[in-house]
């Protein structure tokens, strides 16, 4: 489905970003795969190159310019072009938030809500250079969605990033490039944190398949999230733009945009005591679940 195309997908040494990179050159296009850690960024090539497929690594921090620009850069001198910028990097720092440090907020924000930001910016300036269209896929996370206990630095950023995608979506249609975030739910080391996952995830890691209940719960492996991002990289998607779709075992999601659930409205405005008067009856039926969804098969 992606024969000819190239894909720069940052992160891409372990987890999700491993089989990102490993599930789009299978699919046919030449890879950059990014990575802080030179040896895992090894690793995913020669698996990449074994399978007959391109790729070569960008060994560096993803968040500043400097980085963005260089990923680009790699995919233009050493496949002639760029066709999809796959933002995937992160990392945690969770802590409830009065043992949150400024650093550990500011450091996933860099990587997460920043890297995308820059890498989203190079993106769309070489597309345009090339003269339109291109995919843009953006990974968020039911963190971002939901309330994820321990994680104000994480949620915050993923649910900006769905914020990015739509804006970015509005932006770039004009030169002909789909923009979507992606949010997946794979039972990798960032979700061994979430206590429900801790024991799946490891039996995972070694070696034993999810059970059927979880899959069917929309919980799976990295390898089972992959093929919507191909599909969204593919010319089968062409008219896929703007949207939070999301991923995970057996199942495929459509994530709704921000909504008014209710209104009520009063002529003159509002006091304190009139809202009281009418929240219970009117507004308060309406409110919305906040907390995540946890399968309870995950904690049987």
């Amino acid at each position: 489905m992606l024969a000819g195309r190239v894909v720069v997908v940052t992160g891409s040494g372990r987890g999700l970003g491993r089989a990102y990179a490993r599930a789009v050159a299978a699919a046919g296009a030449a890879v950059v795969v990014n990575d802080v850690d030179a040896d895992a960024a090894a690793v995913v090539v020669a698996e990449i190159a074994a399978a007959g497929g391109r790729a070569v690594p960008v060994v560096a921090p993803v968040g500043p310019t400097a980085t963005a620009d260089a990923l680009v850069a790699a995919a233009v001198e050493h496949f002639g072009r760029l066709d999809a910028m796959v933002t995937n990097a992160g990392l945690l720092r969770d802590r409830t938030v009065g043992k949150m440090s400024d650093e550990d907020f500011d450091l996933v924000l860099e990587t997460h809500l920043r890297g995308t930001f820059t890498c989203a910016r190079a993106a769309l300036a070489r597309f345009r250079e090339q003269g339109g269209g291109g995919r843009l896929v953006l990974i968020g996370s039911p963190a971002g969605q939901r309330a994820s206990f321990g994680q104000t630095n994480y949620s915050a950023a993923k649910a900006g990033i769905v914020g990015m995608a739509r804006t970015l979506a509005a932006e770039a249609a004009r030169h002909d490039v789909t923009v979507n975030a992606l949010v997946p739910v794979a039972l990798t080391r960032m979700v061994a944190t979430i206590p429900a996952f801790a024991e799946a995830v490891a039996a995972v890691e070694a070696g034993d398949p999810v059970p059927s209940r979880l899959r069917e719960a929309g919980v799976g492996t990295a390898e089972d999230v992959a093929p919507l991002l191909v599909y969204l990289l593919s010319d089968a998607a062409a008219g896929v733009t703007g949207q939070a779709l999301g991923i995970g075992g057996d199942r495929i999601t459509v994530w709704t945009h921000p909504t008014v659930a209710a209104q009520v409205s009063r002529e003159g405005g509002w006091t304190a005591e009139s809202i009281a008067e009418v929240f219970p009856e009117q507004l308060a039926p309406h409110l919305q679940p906040y907390t995540p969804d946890v399968p309870a098969e995950a904690t049987r």
